[in-house]
């Protein structure tokens, strides 16, 4: 029953990483022209570098070329677009279109994007009537997101690097099910219109009655190109896999799952359970030592009242070591010396950070602050402690001394700040950022959109590396590679499939 459920959730999730799906259209069904065409247009796939290229000779206000999957319910559709080729001008367009049918005059929603690098969501209410428009202030926006939820049409589009700019429109009934994909149109001359999409995807957001930590959404694990944005999904979970280390040497990343430790293998791409003895109950803050030869655990113990408390185990497995006994305790960071542990602490209905050596022993409290201190992490080399408070009213990235002096805010801008990770060159912080408008600066929640975001370990202006549907797991612990060239991170998609666990 496990594995055809394993197999069920790979066949049904958006991972673009299966090449050869959908007749070698991806994620997608068919395409076709809307409207007419010169000649007919074009839809292809490349499983290597999971992009799509269309182009079209429809030369008409809605004339296009569209690659389409029916869908029903909510979704949110994501994609960086480009146009390629000769001739670009302002009357080609290109994004993201959802429509009821597909005839002409069918009415639809679609977030576009023209040559000339103006933005709108276009609309057309019922069969027949006139196209409508609502244009966004964003220009020159080369990330594309359209998010339907029940008649509500929200146009989500940003320069790749900036946070979006959000617009929305009521009461466009399209149906339940309808047709939903990517499209390109507007020929200008004799050259057809030409696009090019990548990290296209297809999410079905958390019903509204979720009910969290015992309902979860399936879960893709990608990795990051920091340089390029590019991303790769790597595996695809029916459950809740969350919080992903990477090794020193490059080859095996750790997530946990339902209590237990696995290994991922990035060569075979095969999961393995790693043995933490009776210590079962494993959350998403986990930590690898700079060596790589031990592996920091949270866990609540025999006695849940005091909630997660800290272990150490060898990274062969085996069975863990007790190093704070009170709880709850969080573990987040590992000095690059290996003598310290540094964690999350509720003492007396305060969070605070504190210290501990890596053989336990007496607390160190750091920071004193009222409000929630959290995801501590040393520099690699050991100076400062990098983490997340709320001590303003907004959840913020502070740096301090490793000894908890010279406490001081990193960033202060729109968002909900969260679990600083130093690069192992000592260069760059990534960090996850979640809408103030949809979280309180204390939650730390599932499913919601988020951004991740990284600036220099000095501090500067942050640049949004990723745009996803995520938060709780996505990103807790150390997840760049050896190199500071990547970041392993957790998305989420319900995509017909809500797994609820008996814990």
């Amino acid at each position: 029953m496990k594995r055809t459920s394993h197999l069920l959730c790979l066949a049904l999730a958006v991972c673009l990483s299966l090449p050869g799906f959908a007749q070698s259209l991806g994620v997608f069904e068919k395409s076709g022209d809307l409207g007419p065409a010169t000649r007919p247009g074009t839809a292809a796939y490349s499983p290597k570098s999971e992009t799509y290229e269309l182009s079209s000779t429809g030369s008409g206000p809605e004339d296009s070329h569209f690659a389409w999957k029916r869908m029903r319910g909510d979704f949110i559709l994501t994609a960086r677009a480009e146009f390629v080729g000769r001739g670009v001008g302002e009357r080609q367009r290109m994004g993201w279109m959802v429509r009821s049918s597909l005839e002409p005059g069918a009415p639809f929603a679609s977030a576009t994007v023209q040559g000339d690098g103006a933005a709108a969501l276009q609309f057309r209410r019922q069969a027949g009537s006139a196209p409508e428009a609502k244009a966004s202030k964003a220009t020159g926006a080369d990330v594309i997101q359209l998010e339907r939820k029940g008649n509500v049409f929200a146009l989500w589009v940003a320069r790749f690097g900036e946070p979006f700019t959000l617009d929305f429109v009521q009461n466009i009934p399209l149906g339940e099910e309808v047709y939903a994909g990517l499209f390109v149109g507007g020929q200008t001359g004799s050259d057809p219109a030409k696009a090019r999409f990548r990290d296209v995807r297809l999410t079905v957001p958390a019903p509204a009655g979720l009910v969290p930590y015992k309902q979860y959404l399936a879960s893709n694990l990608e990795i990051l190109d920091v340089k390029t944005g590019g991303r790769e999904v790597v595996y695809t979970d029916p459950g809740s896999i969350q919080a992903p280390n990477w090794t020193p040497d490059g080859k095996t990343l750790l997530y946990n799952r339902e209590g237990l430790i696995y290994t991922f293998d990035l060569k075979t791409r095969k999961p393995k359970v790693l043995d933490t003895g009776n210590v079962d109950k494993n959350n998403n803050d986990h930590v690898l030592s700079f060596d790589g030869s031990l592996l920091g655990l949270s866990s609540t113990g025999p006695d849940p009242n005091l909630g997660s408390l800290i272990y150490t185990v060898p990274i062969t497995g085996g069975q863990p070591k007790l190093i704070t006994p009170v709880g709850p305790s969080y573990l987040h960071g590992w000095s690059p010396d290996g003598r310290f542990l540094v964690f999350t602490g509720s003492r007396n209905n305060e969070f605070d950070i504190y210290r501990v050596t890596a053989n336990g022993g007496p607390e160190l409290r750091l920071t004193d602050a009222k409000g929630l201190d959290d995801g501590p992490e040393y520099s690699p080399d050991g100076q400062y402690i990098y983490f997340n408070s709320n001590r303003t009213g907004n959840m913020l990235i502070y740096r301090m001394k490793a000894d908890g002096t010279e406490q001081t805010a990193l960033t202060d801008g729109p968002f909900h700040d969260w679990f600083p990770h130093v690069s192992p060159d000592g260069k760059w912080l990534i960090f996850l950022s979640f809408l103030r408008e949809e979280v309180k600066s204390g939650d730390h929640p599932f499913y919601k959109h988020v951004y991740l975001r990284m600036m220099p370990v000095s501090g500067g202006k942050p640049k949004v590396v990723a745009y996803l549907y995520g938060g709780q797991g996505t990103l807790n612990t150390p997840s760049w590679s050896p190199d500071s060239k990547h970041v392993a991170f957790v998305s989420n998609t319900a995509e017909g499939m809500l797994v609820v666990t008996q814990k």
